[in-house]
C-alpha cells in the first residue's frame, strides 16, 4: 500500500536500500567517487559538488513532501542560495538589447529578500516592481501595464505582515495572459506540510523553501530546497548548482534528513501554540484597534477576526507558527523585545524552530530595507513578531506576559485577575493560566473530551492524539 500521508513520508526515508540496510541513513563526507570507464553508465556519483548520496536521500524525501519526481529537487546552501539560483537559471538570462528581465514580487518581502534583488537590479539591471499581491486587482493592474513579465515572485502570508496572497488566483491570471512567465513560490512560511504550490491548478513552476525554518526545526544548520515542477525546469537550476558548487553538504544534508522526521509533530504543536497565543494577545491583552488606539492590532492568519481568515484555509492545511503584533508604541515594543524578564523566548531573528523566539522586525530581520521604503510600504515600525516553539503554552504566555508588564504595556489588576493595556485602555479577564490550557497528563488529554472538542475548534488542520 502507497504511503499517502505527508507526516508519515517525511519520516521513510527509503534508508531500506542502503547497501548495508543501515535503519537510518548513512552520511558519505566523501568528495570524490572511483568511476568505472567500462560501466560509466551505472556510475551515479564522481565528485560531490555534482552529486552526493546523502544528498540524493534527502531530495529524495523532499521530493515525496511535494509529490514529485527526486530529480525535480534540488538541495542547497541556504534559502537565499534557493533564490539566486532561481532567478539566475530561470529569470535573469532572459535580458537582451529590448528587454531588461522583469520580476514582479510584493511589498511585503523578507528583508533578504529585498537585498538580493536590489543586488540584482544594480549588477544586471534586472527590473523588480513591487506591488500589494495580497490586492489582486493592483496586481492584475500592474501585470498588464508591463510589456513583458519574466517572473512573479510570490509570498503567502507574508512575512512579517500575516498578508495572505491569493496564490490560486494569482496563479490562474498569469498562466492565462502569459504562459511563459514563471511563477516562483517562497513557501518557507507554511512548509510543504501546510501547502503545496506545485499541485494547485495551474501550478506554480518553481516553489522554494529555507529549509533553515521549519524542515530543519533545530537551527543547527543552513540550507535551501528547489522543488521544480518540471524535470526541464529542474535541469536548468541543476546546471547552476553544479558549476558555482551551491549544493549542500553531505553532513548538513544528513542533519536535515533527521530533522524532517519530525516535522509533522512539531509543526503540530507549533501551530497549536501560534493559535493560542494569538486569541490571548487578541482578547486577554487587548492587542486589536479600540476606540482610544486603532493601532493595536494582531496579526495572524489562524484567527477569525482576519479578513483573509478563509481564504488561506482555502488552500492551506494549516496557519503556520509566526504572528506578529503592533503595540502602538514604538519605544514599548522596543522595551519589550529588550526586556530582561525574557527567559523562555529568545530575542532572534528566524522562525521555524523548536524553541519560541521573539523580535522587532525593524531592528532586526528587516532593518536591511530602508526605514523610508518601510514607511512608504506601511511597515508598522513598532512590530513584534512572534515565533512559536514547541514549549507549553502556558510558560510562553507566562513569560512574555512578565516582559509586557516590565515594558510597562500590560498592567496586572486585582490580584492577577485582569490584565489592563497601558496604552490602548482595554481592560480583560487575565487567562494566562486557565482550564483549556493548563498542562495536562497525557491521559488526561487523549479522554477529555471537552478538551478535544475545543481544540479541534482551534481549526488546525492535522492529526489528533
Amino acid at each position: 500500500m502507497p504511503i499517502k500521508t505527508l507526516d508519515t513520508v517525511v519520516v521513510n526515508t527509503g534508508s531500506q536500500n542502503d547497501q548495508h540496510s543501515a535503519s537510518v541513513p548513512p552520511v558519505y563526507l566523501s568528495t570524490t567517487f572511483k568511476v568505472d570507464l567500462n560501466n560509466e553508465a551505472a556510475q551515479n556519483y564522481d565528485y560531490s559538488r555534482s552529486g552526493n548520496p546523502t544528498r540524493s536521500v534527502l531530495q529524495n524525501q523532499i521530493g515525496k513532501l511535494y509529490r514529485v519526481p527526486q530529480e525535480n529537487v534540488l538541495a542547497v546552501s541556504s534559502g537565499m542560495t534557493a533564490l539566486d539560483i532561481i532567478l539566475r537559471g530561470l529569470v535573469l538570462l532572459n535580458g537582451t538589447e529590448d528587454h531588461t528581465p522583469t520580476i514582479i514580487a510584493g511589498d511585503d518581502l523578507y528583508g533578504g529578500t529585498q537585498r538580493l534583488l536590489n543586488f540584482f537590479k544594480h549588477q544586471t539591471h534586472a527590473v523588480t516592481v513591487h506591488v500589494d499581491t495580497s490586492n489582486f486587482e493592483r496586481f492584475k493592474t500592474v501585470f498588464q501595464s508591463l510589456d513583458k513579465v519574466d517572473c512573479v515572485l510570490l509570498e503567502s502570508p507574508t512575512n512579517p505582515l500575516c498578508k495572505v496572497v491569493d496564490i490560486p488566483k494569482i496563479l490562474r491570471f498569469v498562466k492565462c495572459v502569459s504562459p511563459d512567465t514563471k511563477v516562483i513560490v517562497d513557501n518557507t512560511m507554511m512548509s510543504g506540510l501546510n501547502c503545496n504550490p506545485l499541485q494547485l491548478n495551474p501550478s506554480c513552476d518553481v516553489v522554494y523553501e529555507s529549509a533553515t525554518k521549519y524542515l530543519n526545526g533545530h537551527h543547527d544548520l543552513m540550507g535551501g530546497v528547489i522543488i521544480s515542477k518540471t524535470a526541464e525546469i529542474a535541469s536548468k537550476l541543476y546546471f547552476v548548482v553544479n558549476s558555482t558548487g551551491a549544493g549542500l553538504s553531505p553532513m548538513d544534508s544528513w542533519l536535515l534528513v533527521r530533522g524532517l522526521k519530525t516535522l509533522g509533530v512539531r509543526l503540530h504543536q507549533q501551530q497549536r501554540n501560534a493559535m493560542i497565543l494569538a486569541h490571548w494577545l487578541e482578547d486577554s491583552c487587548g492587542f486589536k484597534p479600540t476606540s482610544t488606539n486603532k493601532a493595536t492590532k494582531t496579526r495572524f492568519v489562524g484567527l477569525r477576526s482576519n479578513p483573509d481568515f478563509k481564504l488561506h484555509q482555502s488552500f492551506n492545511n494549516g496557519p503556520g507558527a509566526v504572528l506578529s503584533f503592533d503595540t502602538g508604541s514604538f519605544e514599548h515594543s522596543k522595551r519589550l523585545v529588550s526586556s530582561k524578564k525574557l527567559n523562555i523566548w529568545a530575542v532572534t531573528v528566524s522562525f521555524g524552530c523548536v524553541n519560541s523566539l521573539l523580535s522587532m522586525p525593524c531592528k532586526m530581520s528587516h532593518a536591511s530595507i530602508d526605514p523610508e521604503l518601510r514607511k512608504e510600504r506601511d511597515f508598522p515600525e513598532d512590530l513584534v513578531r512572534l515565533c512559536c516553539g514547541i514549549e507549553n503554552i502556558v510558560d510562553l504566555k507566562k513569560d512574555l506576559l512578565a516582559a509586557m508588564v516590565d515594558a510597562d504595556i500590560i498592567e496586572i489588576r486585582d490580584n492577577g485577575k485582569y490584565l489592563y493595556n497601558n496604552l490602548n485602555k482595554h481592560l480583560a479577564v487575565n487567562t494566562t493560566v486557565d482550564n483549556l490550557h493548563k498542562p495536562l497528563s497525557i491521559y488526561e488529554e487523549f479522554y477529555n473530551e471537552d478538551f478535544i472538542r475545543k481544540d479541534s475548534e482551534l481549526n488546525i488542520k492535522g492529526s489528533k492524539l
